[in-house]
């Protein structure tokens, strides 16, 4: 059996007559970095504040490390390090300055504490700089220490490589990586990049208007996502149906303009190049690619809602 440390149970938030989330159920295992992925607008952020106690459902449950009481909760919560939309912080304030008051916040005087955050994001050379200085990539960076300066079990991110550069979003992945394996932090983590998603989560869940379309493994996932043979046919119902009947073990979809997509192909390419010929369909078009993630995400939409 599982083991989740963040779950949610039909939680539902509305805005009047909008509903931003539709009686959504997540489920975190432990030690994972689960990778919440939307677009704009679907939902992600107001989840995370929910399971923050920033904002509140309308209807469902929230599960924390096993508590679902309100009052049980807000002690929890204790555990969880967050960094939601923009970090708070103070223009005229010193990056030092910063760390050392949410280490008070947060009850953790000891001064240790902040050198192990400005080495951990690499912001030692800017410890005396003031917040308003700094590049949208550093005040991220910066955010992540805030976010982890009370030893967290759970780290909320909500975008959390927006702004950085290439070599930046390198760095921050290898450090995500390290919290992950090194101090078996369970991590959620929303994103719009998600071909990063791609390289660091292990679990996904696929959040489109409000509901939540789907939970997956990474290892699930690279096997759905696995090579495909697509085609471009001159009678794609023809060829579907010699499909079926002479390779029943293949696993295909057929999409409009008589294209048709072969998952995970049992046979060689040149088996499905003969069926068509024997079947007296013409291949315009053929050739093997891999689903990508966003591929993968907007097929799951054009079927939950169609």
């Amino acid at each position: 059996m599982n083991e989740y440390v963040i779950e949610t149970r039909k939680v539902t938030k509305k805005y009047g007559s909008f509903t931003a989330l539709d009686h959504v159920d997540l489920h975190v295992g432990k030690g994972s970095v689960y990778g919440l992925i939307g677009d704009n607008g679907a939902g992600k952020s107001t989840l995370l504040k929910i399971l923050a106690g920033l904002s509140y459902a309308a209807e469902g449950e929230v599960v924390i490390l096993g508590r679902n009481k309100e009052r049980d909760l807000e002690s929890v919560r204790r555990n969880i390090g967050c960094m939601i939309e923009q970090p708070g912080l103070f223009p005229d304030m010193t990056v030092e300055q910063t760390l050392k008051y949410y280490c008070i916040q947060k009850g953790v005087p000891d001064e240790r504490r902040v050198e192990e955050m400005l080495s951990l994001v690499s912001l030692e050379q800017k410890r005396k700089s003031k917040c308003a200085s700094l590049s949208l990539g550093q005040k991220q960076r910066l955010g992540l220490a805030i976010a982890m300066t009370g030893s967290p079990q759970i780290l909320m991110l909500d975008e959390p490589i927006n702004g950085l550069d290439p070599s930046g979003i390198v760095e921050f992945r290898s450090l995500l990586h390290r919290l992950s394996e090194d101090q078996n932090i369970t991590i959620l983590l929303s994103s719009h990049i998600l071909s990063e998603l791609e390289q660091i989560a292990t679990e996904y869940g696929f959040l489109s208007r409000g509901r939540l379309l789907e939970e997956i493994s990474a290892e699930e996932l690279r096997e759905k996502c696995a090579d495909c043979i697509e085609m471009t046919v001159s009678d794609a119902e023809l060829y579907a149906a010699a499909l079926t009947r002479e390779l029943p073990r293949e696993q295909y979809k057929v999409f409009p303009g008589s294209l048709i997509r072969i998952y995970r192909p049992q046979a060689e390419a040149e088996r499905f190049g003969r069926l068509a010929s024997e079947n007296g369909v013409y291949i315009t078009e053929m050739q093997t690619l891999r689903t990508s993630l966003e591929n993968y995400y907007m097929e799951l939409k054009e079927s939950c809602y169609s």
